[in-house]
């Protein structure tokens, strides 16, 4: 990206945009669709709220995919920006990130299977799940769910290693400020809650405020502030990259 890492303003600026596009994507989907179709503690609703909401089941998915990609390309970005800084961690922070995403995209795929398990049945022609009654279809469905929902817990366990190396480099750097890097600092290692998911989920109502509050700092300060291009270039230049 020879262009955007030339003018760091605009770097900062597409971070920020990317990043903001990743924090939205995932509220719409998980607050405003996986909430409102999927009840845990009851798989027959669950079935039947999803056959009855079939294109907003599925639109979910395909904002959890968008979500992923932006989340990418705002690891890239942030690589870029704060490579500068530190290059090895910076290389091994985006790399913890991807991991991250790549364990939440393929927990995605548990996310759509229901809606591959309970589709043949509602026709009620389905030679795979001949031999199940409705109600295990509707909890084999609900399982699926359930490892969805796991599966994202891990990808936030490993963003809580890399949350906090980027907010380590923000702090070392000479063009964004030092509190912001201590507040994603603290904000990150939230996540690593998650390492245990029983304590994550427990505390989870405390640390995601935390986190978005967080999110939402970066996000403005790297859209209208953006970064100081001086001490960017300088810091750059001093680090060979």
């Amino acid at each position: 990206m020879p262009g955007i890492t030339e003018n760091p303003r605009t770097l900062a600026r597409l971070t920020g945009l990317f990043f903001l596009l990743t924090i939205l994507g995932g509220i719409v989907a998980q607050a405003f669709i996986s909430q409102r179709l999927i009840d845990f503690t009851d798989a027959a609703a669950t079935a039947n709220n999803i056959l009855s909401n079939r294109s907003l089941f599925t639109l979910g998915f395909a904002i959890y995919l968008i979500e992923m990609a932006c989340q990418v390309t705002t690891a890239t970005l942030l690589y870029q920006l704060l490579k500068p800084v530190n290059r090895t961690v910076a290389l091994l922070a985006v790399l913890l990130e991807l991991t991250g995403i790549g364990i939440k995209t393929v927990a995605r795929v548990f996310y759509i299977a229901p809606l591959w398990v309970l589709l043949p049945t509602a026709g009620g022609a389905s030679p795979i799940l001949q031999g199940f009654t409705p109600e295990q279809v509707q909890s084999i469905a609900l399982t699926l769910l359930k490892v969805n929902d796991q599966g994202a817990a891990t990808g936030l366990a490993f963003f809580g290693f890399s949350t906090p190396l980027f907010g380590y480099l923000i702090f070392r750097s000479k063009f964004l400020p030092r509190w912001l890097g201590a507040l994603v600092m603290v904000a990150g290692l939230g996540w690593l809650t998650f390492l245990y998911p029983p304590l994550g989920y427990r505390v989870f109502m405390i640390i995601a405020p935390i986190g978005l509050v967080s999110a939402i700092v970066k996000i403005l300060w790297l859209l209208i502030r953006g970064v100081d291009e001086r001490k960017w270039k300088e810091q750059a230049e001093a680090a060979g990259t």
